[in-house]
């Protein structure tokens, strides 16, 4: 991680950065209103500290939906690396529903900074997108899911977990929602008697 300046962030200033992200996705997830100062001493770091990192409520929320697609896209390479392609499609769909929960508590406030609903607006979806194509290309190779699946098909198949409460029993009712995508996914599939 780079600073403003372009020189590299000192490892102490990048670990402050790195907690107010996680402690602001947890924080904004639940309540979009909660204070910042809030989150700045929940994270350990001074206003000084948080204000230098994120000068506005609007740059933080950006910023905090940013790592989460990077980290999403980044967790199919990483699956894709080290398990089948099968295994890799049902692993990411799991971190896809927890990446849903968060971003159903930042959504009205990215609809605000976008200004749009739609998911096609949002910042990186593009890349989320690539990310469904490159899991179902390596399905598809290894005959693993029905062969005419499309990137489109998925994200419409799963689209209901964007709707769960996260305060509710979404979690739970997510995990259903996905095991029945996922063996939709595999019916029809050449590798499968």
């Amino acid at each position: 991680m780079e600073s403003r300046a372009g020189e590299p962030q000192r490892s102490d200033a990048q670990r402050n950065r790195e907690r107010i992200l996680t402690v602001a996705l947890q924080e904004l997830s639940e309540n979009v209103e909660v204070p910042l100062s809030a989150i700045a001493k929940k994270a350990g770091v001074g206003q000084g500290t948080f204000y230098r990192n994120f000068p506005s409520r609007e740059a933080l929320v950006l910023e905090v939906y940013s790592h989460e697609v990077r980290t999403l896209v980044d967790g199919a390479e990483e699956l894709l690396g080290t398990l089948s392609p099968e295994e890799a499609l049902r692993a990411w769909m799991g971190q896809l529903a927890r990446f849903a929960a968060a971003k159903i508590g930042l959504s009205s406030v990215m609809r605000r900074i976008v200004g749009s609903s739609e998911g096609s607006a949002q910042p990186g979806y593009s890349m989320v997108v690539q990310a469904v194509e490159r899991m179902l290309d390596a399905n598809h190779r290894a005959g693993t899911i029905r062969p005419d699946v499309t990137a489109g098909d998925f994200i419409l198949a799963i689209a209901g977990i964007w709707q769960l409460d996260p305060h509710g029993d979404g979690e739970a009712q997510a995990a259903r929602i996905l095991d029945i995508v996922f063996n939709g996914l595999l019916a029809g599939a050449p590798a499968r008697p």
